[in-house]
C-alpha cells in the first residue's frame, strides 16, 4: 500500500537554525495522526513541508508517492492553517462555492454546510462570523475539495468545548467513513488522546515518541497515585518516601507521581499515614508529553 505521507531522512534549516533533523516516519491511508510537540519543536516546519511551501534542505518528502509541490498532489489535500484571510464582502455559501470551485470533484455545498454546522449562516458575511464560526467555516473550505489528506493546525481554537466536541465526533465519523487520512495539531492534548490513532511526538526537530496514545503514556513508566489527606499528613514525610518523584497538593487531594506505585502504596498503609480513597494511574497524555520533553528526559529509542 502506498504511503499517505512518507518523511526520508529530512532535515530542514534556516540559517543557523536547523528546525527539523533527519526526520524520518510513514503514514498509512486512513489513519488520524496528531502531530504533538512543544513550542519551536519543528511541527509548523514539517507541514510546511508536507503541503510543499517550503521544500528540505535535504533528504525527501512524498505525499501519496508525488512531490508535494507537484501540482498532482495539491488535489489530494486540504489544509486548515492558523492564520486565514477569508474573502472579504462575501458570504458563507459563497465562500463555500468558491472554493468548490477550485476542484474536479468537491464535495456538494449542503455537505460541506452541514459538517461544519454553519446551514443557517449560509447567507451571512463570513467576515461578520463569530471566531469559533470561522474557524469552523475554513474546516468547510478546507474540506471543499474531498482531499484524501486532511492537515487541521489547532483546528478548535476558538471554539467553545460543546464546539469542540461536536467538531471531533463529525470529523471522527468522516474520515472512518470515507477512509480519509487526517494530520493535525493541538494544544488541547485531551483531543489528541481522545481522537488518534497514532501520536508523533516531535522535539528539537526529532521525532522522540511515535505510537498510541496507550503507547505514549506509558512510555515513561510513571504511575500517579492519588488520594485525600487527613489533617494529619505533612507534605515533607511524603517527599521522604521510596519512589516518590513529583507531588502535586490541591486542597486536600494529593496526587504522587513514582515508578513503583506498589512499593509507594505499601510505604503509605503501612505506615499509617493519614491517606485515604486512594487511586493508581499511568496518567494523562500532558504527564507523558511533560516527562518526555522536559530538559533532563531520559528518552529510550522508539
Amino acid at each position: 500500500m502506498e504511503h499517505a505521507v512518507a518523511f526520508r531522512n529530512v532535515t530542514k534549516r534556516f540559517k543557523q537554525k536547523t528546525a527539523v533533523h533527519d526526520l524520518s516516519f510513514t503514514i498509512e491511508p486512513g489513519t488520524v495522526v496528531s502531530l504533538l510537540g512543544p513550542n519551536g519543536a519543528g511541527k509548523t516546519t514539517s507541514i510546511s513541508m508536507m503541503l510543499g511551501l517550503t521544500r528540505p534542505t535535504s533528504g525527501t518528502v512524498r505525499l501519496f508517492g508525488q512531490d508535494p509541490t507537484h501540482p498532482v498532489s495539491r488535489r489530494y489535500i486540504g489544509a486548515m492553517l492558523q492564520q486565514v484571510n477569508l474573502p472579504p464582502g462575501l458570504t458563507v455559501e459563497q465562500c463555500v462555492n468558491l472554493f468548490r470551485s477550485y476542484y474536479p470533484t468537491p464535495l456538494p455545498p449542503n455537505t460541506l454546510m452541514d459538517m461544519s454546522g454553519l446551514a443557517k449562516e449560509a447567507k451571512r458575511r463570513a467576515d461578520r462570523l463569530s471566531g469559533g464560526q470561522r474557524r469552523r467555516l475554513q474546516y468547510a473550505l478546507a474540506m471543499a475539495g474531498n482531499p484524501k489528506l486532511l492537515f487541521l493546525d489547532e483546528p478548535t481554537t476558538a471554539m467553545d468545548v460543546t464546539s469542540r466536541r461536536a467538531f471531533w465526533d463529525q470529523l471522527r465519523h468522516f474520515a472512518a467513513q470515507h477512509g480519509k487520512t487526517v494530520i493535525f495539531t493541538t494544544h488541547h492534548l485531551d483531543e489528541a488522546d481522545g481522537i488518534s490513532d497514532r501520536i508523533l511526538l516531535i522535539h528539537e526537530g526529532k521525532l522522540i515518541a511515535d505510537g498510541s496514545p496507550t503507547h505514549i503514556k506509558n512510555m515513561t513508566g510513571n504511575r500517579y497515585v492519588s488520594f485525600i489527606a487527613g489533617p494529619l499528613l505533612q507534605e515533607e514525610s511524603l517527599r521522604a518516601l521510596p519512589f516518590v518523584e513529583h507531588v502535586e497538593k490541591s486542597g486536600r487531594k494529593v496526587r504522587v507521581r513514582t515508578k513503583d506505585s506498589d512499593a509507594l502504596l505499601r510505604a503509605l498503609i503501612m505506615g499509617g499515614y493519614d491517606a485515604s480513597q486512594f487511586e493508581v494511574t499511568a496518567g494523562a497524555l500532558e504527564d507523558a508529553f511533560v516527562s518526555l520533553t522536559e530538559p533532563n528526559a531520559e528518552r529510550k529509542a522508539i
